[in-house]
């Protein structure tokens, strides 16, 4: 593992701290030397459940468990929870890469004010620019007082160029001058914030629509993702509003943040399956450094450690 990979390593699991010695912690306490027993898993069942990741996904887990403990003739709890890891990694593996191809690629942001939204941005820039692509950052979210001056002071940490309009412009105009910007300095990455407060679907639709004509326009068969910011500690309510604000906007991804304030984070198993979209990114801290790609596997050894740390 090379040092960006250990300092993520070390990242996840402090900021996953408070997660791992919560509810998780009881799903451990519960499985270990434990008799694989009907009333085992109910309650597992249970505290999935409080560990916030709602009544149907834990039903589903707990089955797919059942179903494996049958298989694989297993007869401790320590065997049946080596099984939940690998059921739980299966669960929330991505089926694919985020597309980030040509140049420059496009992603777009979006989600309600106070979920993080602005300062995800700028930890993505970094989190690119730390990889070597050039990136520039579009200000489309023109309806919030002082949204692009926030931007603008994070694109600084960041060290990333930003393009802004005057408050209340067209965000189209903003993608539009951003992508001229961008294709003349050579970026690889565009990173577009959209608006975080709208009155109806039907007004996200239409602003998305038009940024997306302007990016189909200016860059014909560019690369192209959504990433739809959610903050975990909302729990399951952030997914109900997730699912209601995703079906007009073409989520291709998640990002959840403040993943370190919530000693539930459950959330980020049954995002795949509530709304059928991968996880890409998730936060752990305040820093410009602390939004890390998603791994699924990483994640699960975080919440269900084989060796236990408080």
């Amino acid at each position: 593992m090379g040092l960006f990979g250990r300092k993520n390593k070390e990242k996840m699991e402090n900021g996953l701290k408070k997660t791992r010695t919560g509810f998780w912690g009881n799903i451990v306490n519960a499985l270990t030397g434990a008799e694989i027993t009907d009333d085992l898993y109910d309650d597992l069942e249970e505290q999935l459940i409080l560990a916030d990741v709602g009544a149907d996904v834990a039903l589903r887990l707990v089955e797919r468990l059942r179903e494996a403990v049958k298989a694989q003739h297993l007869r401790t709890g320590d065997q049946a929870m080596d099984a939940l890891r690998e059921i739980l990694r299966e669960e929330m593996e991505p089926a694919g890469e985020m597309d980030l191809s040509g140049r420059p690629a496009v992603i777009l942001v979006i989600g309600v004010n106070g979920v993080g939204k602005t300062t995800s941005i700028a930890k993505l820039a970094h989190y690119y620019r730390e990889q070597g692509r050039r990136v520039m950052l579009a200000a489309g979210d023109t309806f919030r007082a002082a949204a692009s001056e926030q931007l603008e002071v994070w694109a600084g940490r960041a060290g990333v160029p930003l393009i802004k309009h005057k408050e209340g412009a067209d965000p189209a105009a903003v993608v539009f001058d951003t992508i001229a910007a961008a294709k003349a300095r050579g970026c690889d990455v565009v990173i577009c914030d959209t608006a975080g407060r709208l009155h109806n679907k039907q007004n996200l639709m239409n602003e998305l629509n038009k940024i997306s004509r302007v990016i189909d326009r200016e860059l014909p068969g560019c690369a192209r993702e959504t990433l739809l910011v959610l903050d975990a500690t909302t729990g399951q309510n952030g997914l109900i509003q997730a699912k209601q604000f995703g079906e007009s906007a073409g989520i291709t991804g998640i990002v959840l943040t403040k993943l370190d304030g919530t000693a539930k984070g459950g959330c980020v198993v049954a995002v795949k399956q509530r709304l059928g979209l991968p996880v890409r990114f998730i936060g752990v801290g305040e820093a410009i450094d602390d939004l890390l790609p998603f791994d699924a596997a990483g994640f699960v050894e975080e919440l269900l450690p084989r060796k236990w740390r408080s």
